[in-house]
């Protein structure tokens, strides 16, 4: 049995599959293993905590876990060790969560591309076909994320509330949320969070993509993102795809490819959720 693991730091999202990549159970879904903010008792007892995994893990061959907190060192050292005395059988591989959008978008293992993720959050590297490389440092969702679910969610906050967008579509968004002005607030500047609240909003533009209002919001955003993120690998695009991983561009594809094709970049894949296509390539090449 292959353990595949999609790990944020709310939730972790566990797939169980054989060497053939067929599923062998129901998806398993624990509180999320960040070992870069968790202590080592917190992150075993989430592990004991799952009847799933305690029932399952001496039968686990292999492990490959990705995650929040697992790009440096020591907590990615801290989980694999954790990991290792649960699962006594398995092979563990633990990585950063950028990784696995990465190894579900690409084509061979050895692909270059640059991979893109626009989910709650957004992110661009480029992968060489052995290391990724990142050019823009993240300062979070508050000063960053361009095109992301967050981005989308505060970019229609603030035309409700300035006015800018149609009739039509303020009084749609008035009857699907609360969007009194101390409830925003308050889930915003008081509450854990913000930006999944904020991309709780994105939703609302795939129900109404009929819209040219909310055809420009999408386009502009991922205008803003391929300025400031893509064209980082001017160089990279001349011979490489650009993947994409996320809701947000799995449900924005169309106004993706306009836009690559006006700023004339290469598109290449779309996943929805990473951690199906990673069931794919960890399966491919093994015994």
């Amino acid at each position: 049995m292959i353990l595949i693991v999609d790990s944020g730091s709310t939730k972790s999202d566990w797939i169980a599959v054989d060497k053939n990549g067929k599923q062998l159970l129901e998806k398993i879904r624990t509180s999320g293993i960040n070992p870069a903010i968790l202590s080592e008792k917190k992150l075993r007892k989430i592990l004991k905590k799952s009847e799933a995994l305690s029932e399952h893990k001496k039968d686990v061959s292999h492990v490959f876990f990705y995650g929040a907190g697992c790009g440096t060192e020591k907590p990615k050292q801290l989980l694999k060790g954790i990991l290792e005395d649960f699962f006594v059988n398995a092979e563990i591989t633990v990585d950063e969560d950028t990784m696995a959008a990465v190894y579900s978008t690409i084509n061979t293992p050895t692909e270059a591309a640059v991979v893109c993720i626009l989910g709650t959050g957004s992110n661009c590297s480029y992968f060489d076909g052995t290391n990724l490389h990142q050019r823009v440092k993240s300062l979070g969702w508050s000063l960053m994320d361009d095109a992301s679910g967050n981005y989308y969610g505060k970019q229609l906050i603030r035309d409700y509330y300035f006015n800018k967008m149609p009739e039509a579509i303020r009084v749609a968004m008035a009857d699907k949320y609360n969007l009194e002005a101390d409830y925003i607030k308050y889930n915003i500047y008081k509450q854990p969070n913000p930006n999944a609240f904020l991309a709780s909003f994105a939703e609302f533009m795939f129900l109404n993509k009929d819209s040219e209002y909310i055809q420009n919001l999408i386009k502009n955003g991922i205008r803003l993102f391929a300025n400031n993120m893509i064209m980082q690998y001017k160089e990279e695009l001349k011979t490489v795809p650009v993947h994409f991983a996320g809701s947000i561009a799995f449900f924005a594809k169309d106004e993706i490819l306009a836009v690559a094709k006006e700023m004339n970049f290469t598109v290449g894949n779309f996943t929805r959720r990473p951690i199906e296509g990673l069931a794919k390539f960890h399966t491919n090449d093994l015994d």
